[in-house]
């Protein structure tokens, strides 16, 4: 027991000084990961049958005439050890990221950094990594010079998809959705703010995503334009990822973000564009990527404004030019020739996607009503109807909240009524 005490109060203080070294999504990889003051190890090759996924050993104590071994086991994110018992009984603490601990015929138990399990001897149990964070835990062993292990059977997929949602707090469908746009994602919230992990992940990846019939792709790009027009660095990083793991090549990634400049502005791009580059780099992709440029100074404006006409009408446009107050008709030509001519023309991105991207931009700004109404018409024009529009909306309202959306949708009604 005073040993135990003394190996307590050495984690507590260990764990004071590394608080906050939870994995982010842009640097998730999959070489493993220090999460704690304690060393990763090597490879766990000599227990590796008994586990699903990849894990680490590092034995801390060597004397063994103080008969207390202790070793820090570091697991990838959905690592799990097979069932198993000890005869003498074992104690787990928890140091860094987020894991799951279950014993034979009960729910399974959330795990972060600082918690303790108590394992009695002869109980079977497993424990292991969440399916979206790297864990670490100090395993010592009670008993040392009776305790024998026995390994049963492996925590199937299925077992371990029930056990984790109990603790994880996302539906089904939610954590679907969300493995899908994170392969390999981030725990920081859910370690963090585990009752707004749960209330946020169920509504944007179950209950939002469940209207309209938008597929991944549409619903990635939607949602990283919107936060490249909302200037919000962590949750476009996040986008990032989605977009590569989910087959958005680097062309198109960059091209959401040159589609952006002429709504939301080069000052809010910018450094986007300086967090893409490093991120494409990081990723190995050569840059500057092949041009995408179909203009130039001389052919800007006729092929901007046949763009123009022929996703709002000529009728229109024709009209906007001739109601211009000559002081302010040089607007009208940079729409032309700047917006669509230098922009919209880029065959990165096809009509539709951008018209869609472009009316998720203006939503997002807020205090854009008219331009929004402008392109609800643009996009029924470009093939683009209510549902779609409607389940864009819907996508974006937990990263854009409320006073927007409802906003959003009311030009919708005003520009579509329902009784049409």
């Amino acid at each position: 027991m005073k040993i135990r005490r003394i190996i307590m109060a050495a984690v507590t203080l260990m764990l004071l000084f590394h608080t906050g070294n939870l994995l982010n999504a842009q640097n998730m990889k999959k070489e493993p990961r220090n999460l704690s003051a304690f060393p990763v190890g090597d490879a766990n090759v000599q227990y590796a049958k008994f586990f699903i996924g990849r894990s680490w050993l590092a034995r801390l104590t060597q004397n063994k005439d103080l008969n207390c071994p202790v070793s820090n086991v570091t697991f990838e994110p959905g690592c799990r050890n097979n069932w198993h018992s000890h005869t003498g009984g074992q104690l787990l603490i928890a140091v860094g990221g987020k894991g799951y601990y279950q014993e034979k015929g009960k729910a399974a138990r959330v795990l972060f950094p600082g918690e303790i399990v108590e394992i009695a001897p002869d109980i079977v149990h497993w424990h292991g990594a969440a399916p979206d964070s790297w864990f670490s835990h100090l395993a010592i062993e009670c008993n040392p010079q009776t305790n024998k292990n026995t390994w049963l059977e492996p925590v199937d997929d299925a077992a371990y998809a029930e056990a984790t949602l109990q603790n994880g707090e996302l539906s089904s469908d939610a954590a679907r959705n969300y493995r899908q746009w994170f392969p390999d994602p981030d725990g920081t919230l859910a370690a963090t703010d585990p009752e707004l992990a749960e209330v946020f992940g169920n509504f944007a990846f179950g209950e939002t995503q469940q209207c309209g019939e938008l597929d991944t792709r549409i619903r990635i790009l939607i949602t990283m334009v919107s936060a490249i027009a909302m200037n919000t660095e962590t949750e476009y990083c996040k986008t990032l990822q989605a977009a590569l793991a989910n087959g958005i090549s680097p062309v198109e990634i960059k091209e959401v973000l040159y589609h952006a400049v002429p709504y939301a502005g080069m000052a809010k791009v910018e450094e986007l564009l300086a967090v893409t580059n490093e991120f494409l780099i990081g990723k190995g992709v050569p840059l500057p990527l092949e041009s995408q440029a179909v203009t130039t100074s001389e052919t800007r404006m006729e092929k901007g404004l046949a763009l123009q006409k022929s996703i709002f009408g000529s009728g229109h446009i024709d009209k906007m030019y001739e109601t211009s107050p000559a002081n302010q008709l040089h607007f009208q030509k940079y729409l032309s020739a700047n917006c669509f001519g230098d922009y919209q023309t880029r065959p990165a991105l096809d009509v539709k996607t951008r018209e869609l991207l472009t009316f998720s931009i203006l939503v997002s700004l807020g205090g854009c009503e008219a331009q929004v109404k402008g392109h609800i018409r643009g996009n029924l024009n470009v093939g683009n109807d209510k549902a779609i529009l409607l389940a864009a909306v819907t996508q974006l309202l937990p990263y854009i909240g409320y006073p927007r959306t409802l906003n959003a949708v009311a030009c919708l009604n005003e520009v579509i009524p329902e009784n049409k």
